[in-house]
């Protein structure tokens, strides 16, 4: 029964991790303000991974889980022992996932701007790019985004 507790928190912290944010996704804030658009052809598409910053919610969930999970082992004194390093282990293992969760798919985007320059802009891999395309690079003077 102690190992449930342990297990339905990790599971409802799993739950509360946001979904990664997509090149076609914009969020609440992102609506109703004007946007630039300039328009440009793609010149080179290059795969690459988004890493994104850890939280350190894997490795205090890991380490929280293998405390709980160690210190039932060992009995007396030995418990606190088996218990802390139970500990350090699930913290491993919680780095680890997280470290593994956080990362996805995606694709650096150079584009000749119709304009004049070049430039490159890197987003998740959720819509395919080929060189020689005409695109669209809406920007909100923060955030800019190649679409079709």
């Amino acid at each position: 029964m102690k190992i449930l507790i342990p297990l339905a928190i990790a599971s409802f912290l799993a739950g509360c991790a946001t979904p990664p944010e997509s090149g076609n996704v914009y969020n609440s804030y992102q609506t109703m303000h004007e946007q630039s658009v300039r328009m440009g052809t793609v010149e080179s598409v290059r795969t690459v991974t988004i890493a994104s910053p850890e939280s350190g919610v894997g490795t205090m969930t890991g380490a929280a889980l293998g405390g709980l999970g160690g210190s039932e082992i060992g009995g007396g004194k030995g418990s606190w022992a088996t218990g802390i390093a139970g500990a350090v282990a699930g913290g491993l293992i919680g780095q680890k996932v997280e470290q593994g969760a956080g990362k996805r798919a995606g694709f650096e985007i150079t584009v000749q701007l119709d304009g004049g320059g070049l430039v490159a802009i890197t987003q998740p891999a959720d819509e395919m790019f080929r060189p020689g395309e005409r695109v669209r690079l809406v920007s909100d003077g923060y955030m800019t985004r190649v679409t079709h």
